[in-house]
């Protein structure tokens, strides 16, 4: 035993690598042996045992060369299997078992998906580890049970040299589906856009601004739609916007629109329109919400207007100031609504063609009107409700410049239902009757039905038909005229043919109903017209459009066609 011995993997020419697990193998074997020759030879004495000649080496690797240095009367070693010569056991020796791959190469083997280089390491250290303590003399019955466990152990050994795995062999193998790395969101498919060509808008504060100007002129065959019009080639300039609010709870919106036009051939035309309205609404407690409405418009008077005054080089100014305030309630399905508006119109001078002008101080008039509305939800796309209106009119001047009095009591009655059906049907629709009764006894009251619609339908994605109805009262100071009721109704319709191309038409029927006398007015109007988009911000603009009045008054049948073509452009 004091003899140095060489190591047993320089004892052995083995063809690859021993594994480490192998040596313990043998280890074990050697171990059940020396058990199971104790059990089986006990007559036997120990000294005779010692002195047989050992035999052959049987190598635990498949292919290696057997030990041919040892002597018989070498020391055994610790690598050294014991022979006798008389052990029974010697010729029923079963062979040595092959060699049990690594841990390591096994789950390596088995499954390609859990395959790690850190694992195989790990595994690798622990299994030195145990080798490491197998060399110790005080661990020998640690050592038997780590051999019966191993021996319990499946094997699968196909007779290569499973410990020849390398990290780039390991590494080049299909990982598992479910752990290849996802993808970065940046190459998914973006959801295409409603409407690729609406306008993106211009944060502002809290609104959101998106502006729209229009250039284009316009050749028509009577230039300010009066009977004794002319035709003319107008340069028009129109300039739109919305401004939206962007808040948590409460919301505000702004809309604006302007119309220039000058003459650049023909009739000479040189006028200005324009609106500006905003809208503030605000959610009180208990059910409760308020809408604040305020508006400007200045417009020209027009030339077909009843009040028209002839041998004038410009129609006066008109001039509108509205707001409103409205209180909403909700109790159960109830709905309630009190409305309060004031409106006031005031008038510039009308310029002759002598250099003259007329005052229009005396048409300068205020409206007062408070509106009570009552609803019940049958369902929430449905509710019906009624509607009293109760108002005063009141002039700047009490009597006009032929001594009418022109002011006036006014009061309404309407019943209809409100639609609430999404994009596919919303609005309102009334009917009823309006009566506004002037101070002077001379001048009849000014009354008729009611009519008043604001429904839009939407049959299917793209088209969009809408359906607009108005009654007003248009005072007069003619003298011995009250005054007259006009219905305006409008049929309107929008289609996107494509992503980048929508059409649009219009429809429209004014009739005007003069009070004290059996005088009236028809006003039939066709529109048709084309948006192409080159880009988000830019499109080429083109429409058409006819309109005729028929009156049974001398001197106001009209007709006007024209074609507009323009540039557009929006932000």
């Amino acid at each position: 035993m004091l003899r140095p011995a060489p190591a047993f993997s320089q004892e052995t020419e083995l063809r690859g690598d021993v594994s480490d697990s192998a040596i313990l193998a043998d280890q074990h074997r050697k171990a059940r042996q020396f058990r199971a020759q104790g059990s089986q030879d006990q007559n036997a004495s120990a000294a005779a045992a010692q002195d047989t000649a050992p035999t052959t080496y049987q190598p635990a690797s498949l292919g290696a060369v057997p030990d041919d240095r040892q002597t018989a009367g070498a020391s055994n070693g610790i690598f050294d299997q014991p022979q006798t010569t008389d052990d029974p056991l010697a010729d029923t020796t079963k062979p040595a078992k092959p060699r049990r791959p690594s841990t390591a190469a096994q789950r390596a083997h088995d499954s390609k998906a859990d395959t790690k280089v850190n694992t195989k390491t790990a595994d690798k250290k622990k299994t030195k580890k145990k080798a490491g303590a197998s060399t110790d003399s005080t661990t020998t019955a640690g050592i038997a049970v780590t051999g019966d466990q191993t021996d319990a152990a499946p094997t699968d050994d196909d007779g290569s040299n499973r410990r020849a795995v390398t990290i780039d062999s390991v590494d080049k193998r299909k990982l598992d589906p479910g752990q290849e790395r996802t993808g970065s969101i940046d190459g998914q498919k973006v959801k295409p856009e409603d409407d690729p060509f609406a306008a993106p808008g211009v944060r502002i504060g809290t609104f959101v601004f998106r502006p729209t100007l229009e250039q284009g002129f316009t050749a028509t065959s009577n230039a300010d739609s009066s009977s004794t019009g002319k035709s003319a080639v107008l340069s028009e300039t129109s300039l739109r916007f919305t401004a939206t609010s962007d808040w948590r709870e409460n919301s505000a919106l702004i809309t604006g629109h302007g119309l220039f036009r000058n003459t650049v051939s023909g009739e000479k035309i040189n006028d200005a329109q324009g609106r500006i309205d905003g809208q503030l609404n605000v959610d009180l407690d208990n059910e409760l919400r308020a809408i604040a409405k305020l508006g400007y418009e200045a417009a020209p008077e027009s030339a077909s207007s009843p009040d028209a005054i002839a041998g004038v080089n410009q129609q006066p100014l008109r001039q509108t100031l509205d707001g409103s305030l409205g209180l909403e309630k909700s109790v159960g399905k109830m709905r309630y609504a009190l409305t309060g508006a004031v409106s006031h119109d005031f008038y510039g001078d009308a310029e002759l063609t002598d250099g003259t002008s007329i005052s229009q101080k005396d048409r300068n008039n205020t409206l007062y009107t408070a509106t009570l509305r009552t609803g019940y939800e049958v369902s929430p796309a449905l509710t019906p409700f009624t509607e009293v209106e109760l108002g005063r009119r009141v002039y700047d001047q009490r009597l006009d410049t032929d001594g009418f009095e022109r002011s006036s009591k006014r009061l309404g009655a309407r019943a209809g239902v409100e639609l609430d059906m999404g994009e596919k049907l919303s609005g309102e629709f009334s009917v009823g009757w309006l009566r506004e009764a002037l101070d002077d006894s001379r001048l009849p009251a000014i009354a008729g039905p009611s009519i008043n619609a604001d429904l839009k339908w939407s049959p299917e994605r793209g088209t969009i038909i809408g359906l607009t109805g108005k009654t007003n009262v248009e005072t007069t100071t003619t003298a011995g005229q009250s005054g007259d009721i006009l219905y305006s109704g409008r049929l309107t319709g929008e289609r996107q043919i494509r992503a980048n191309l929508t059409a649009n038409s219009a429809l429209g029927l004014d009739w005007r109903d003069y009070t004290g006398s059996d005088g009236h007015d028809l006003i039939l109007s066709a529109e048709a017209g084309l948006t192409w988009w080159l880009n988000r911000y830019t499109g080429l603009t083109t429409r058409v459009r006819t309109e005729k009045l028929t009156s049974n008054l001398p001197g106001r049948d009209y007709t006007a066609n024209s074609v507009y073509l323009g540039l557009k452009v929006q932000r």
